[in-house]
């Protein structure tokens, strides 16, 4: 399984781009770039997207992608909120076309089809299992392991606060990918728009060392770039004190599980 990053900040700029990441190109994980960093054939590729909430800067490129992909009908998997927000305010038949459904002179058939996800139900998907799980945020939303073929296992927090250690007992990933977007002085916005810092991170780090016997290898994603530098830093301090490795993605890196 090899995991493509294509955006992963929580602002965007010239060198910093919002939340999308593939699984073996042909499975997209949270769309905040995912027409912009790729070309025409590479969208072609994708054959399925799964969504961990509703917020802009993780499904703003939905509705380039369906207009970029009019000849075929690829499937978008999501809780019933984010589809409501999809709906409600980019897909809406105003902002951008209704691409759930055939519209004449343009779509011969829909360019999206929304199935609706419901926590803890394993879903196979493109024959990855898929399991959602939910997670502290201010919105519903889910995390995903995705377990590939051969029994490798990512599970990917999407954006949350604490108190991720009730899931801990479901979940066995080789890497796992979690959101850490604000530095420690900005402790009280992460806890107020439920996000993680590394002071809260490490709290999470050792729950999950009080469940399972190894840590697995920790990616850390969602960064303010602005803060970046910062983040850094601490983390580096909580690696050194937990005595693990914890990686920060980047645009453009590649991780083979």
């Amino acid at each position: 399984m090899i995991i493509r990053f294509l955006g992963t900040h929580n602002a965007e700029s010239k060198d910093t781009k919002l939340v999308s990441f593939l699984i073996d190109n042909v499975l997209a994980v949270d769309a905040g770039c995912l027409a912009s960093e790729l070309t025409f054939s590479e969208q072609e590729k994708i054959k399925a997207i799964l969504l961990t909430h509703g917020h802009y800067d993780h499904i703003r490129e939905i509705p380039a992608f369906a207009f970029n992909n009019t000849d075929h009908t690829t499937k978008v998997y999501a809780t019933s909120q984010t589809f409501r927000i999809l709906s409600s305010h980019l897909v809406d038949g105003l902002i951008y076309p209704k691409f759930t459904i055939k519209i004449p002179f343009f779509l011969e058939k829909p360019s999206l089809k929304f199935i609706e996800l419901e926590p803890f139900d394993i879903v196979d998907i493109l024959g990855y299992q898929i399991l959602p799980l939910p997670v502290n945020h201010t919105v519903d939303t889910v995390g995903f392991e995705i377990t590939s073929k051969d029994k490798k296992k990512i599970f990917y927090t999407g954006d949350t606060g604490s108190g991720l250690s009730a899931l801990w007992e479901h979940i066995s990933p080789d890497i796992i990918l979690m959101d850490l977007t604000f530095p420690n002085r900005l402790e009280n916005r992460a806890i107020n728009s439920k996000h993680l810092c590394p002071k809260l991170l490490k709290k999470e780090l050792r729950e999950l060392h009080n469940v399972k016997d190894e840590f697995p290898k920790v990616v850390l994603i969602h960064l303010s770039p602005k803060d970046e530098e910062e983040i850094k830093k601490e983390v580096n301090e909580i690696s050194k004190e937990l005595d693990i490795s914890i990686d920060i993605a980047c645009e453009g890196d590649k991780i083979i599980v």
